[in-house]
């Protein structure tokens, strides 16, 4: 056991590409948001769980999320208090749009910075990039211990984190000190659901743009009584940071074309469980040379 930790989970409102489009991509060569449904990136929902498991590990410790993205990615930061995360922040601002992984870590390393926490957590990629790369470019840049490809944790204190990686050959336990950050497979458990109290309790959280934007002063009020419904928004100023490296401008990394690939079956063949329809399909598909 040990000292109460302070937890942040690195997550992303990613497009759904399972729904791409021919308005997916803008004519500077970065994605189309707006075009596309938003959904909470599956992995990092992988990593939630985990970071909710040290929680309720380590009685006192906090939860929080910190996501970049248009006032919209708020939504995820609400779901994530649904199933149990204790509050979040959003890193919102038009010098943030366009980042490549290189220039999203090096913003969420800034703030970062700021919150001070004992582990950071992340899922292992976002279904939009597949890059893998933005959990240990943070950890870079912070000079922190990361350890990539956990499934499970083993044993947790205020010192040290034990885990286990799902590697392609096998698993892999590893300890390492804390600070440090570590990135969850989708092989991990699935995210618990929303707690019906939960969804209750914040279903008001906003952030300040969205408060403006509602205009409804029973719901301000509320949230100005209540500090656990204030979703914190930062900006660039709000981060000790060099603006060069934000944005299109910090971001080597452009993209020169997205499609979306439908696989169809274009002829199909029914057989029975007779010998002599099996050996004429395995003498057809060795023929074809899909095996052999």
């Amino acid at each position: 056991m040990g000292k109460a930790l302070t937890i942040v989970v690195l997550a992303k409102q990613v497009p759904d590409t399972r729904n791409v489009g021919k308005d997916a991509m803008k004519a500077d060569g970065t994605v189309n948001r707006a075009a596309l449904p938003a959904i909470f990136n599956p992995e990092d929902l992988n990593a939630l769980e985990q970071a909710l498991v040290i929680k309720e590990t380590l009685p006192g410790s906090t939860v929080h999320i910190l996501t970049m993205g248009p006032p919209r990615a708020a939504e995820i930061i609400r779901d994530a208090m649904f199933r149990g995360a204790d509050g979040g922040i959003l890193l919102t601002d038009r010098k943030f749009a366009g980042a490549d992984t290189l220039a999203t870590s090096y913003a969420l390393s800034r703030a970062l910075l700021k919150i001070k926490p004992d582990i950071i957590v992340a899922g292992r990629q976002a279904i939009d990039g597949d890059t893998a790369q933005v959990g240990p470019q943070v950890a870079e840049k912070l000079g922190w211990p990361q350890v990539t490809y956990v499934e499970n944790i083993e044993k947790i204190t205020d010192k040290e984190v034990v885990l286990r990686r799902r590697l392609e050959h096998g698993v892999e336990t590893v300890s390492c000190p804390l600070p440090m950050v570590f990135t969850v497979n989708g092989s991990a458990p699935e995210c618990r659901t929303a707690n019906a109290k939960r969804v209750m309790k914040y279903k008001h959280a906003k952030t300040p743009n969205e408060l403006q934007e509602l205009q409804n002063d029973y719901i301000s009020n509320m949230c100005a009584a209540h500090s656990y419904l204030r979703i914190a928004e930062w900006g660039v100023s709000d981060i000790d940071c060099r603006e060069e490296e934000l944005g299109l401008s910090g971001s080597p990394t452009k993209v020169k074309k997205i499609e979306n690939v439908v696989l169809q079956a274009k002829e199909s063949k029914k057989l029975t469980a007779a010998d002599n329809q099996i050996n004429e399909l395995m003498v057809e598909i060795i023929a074809s040379h899909t095996l052999g």
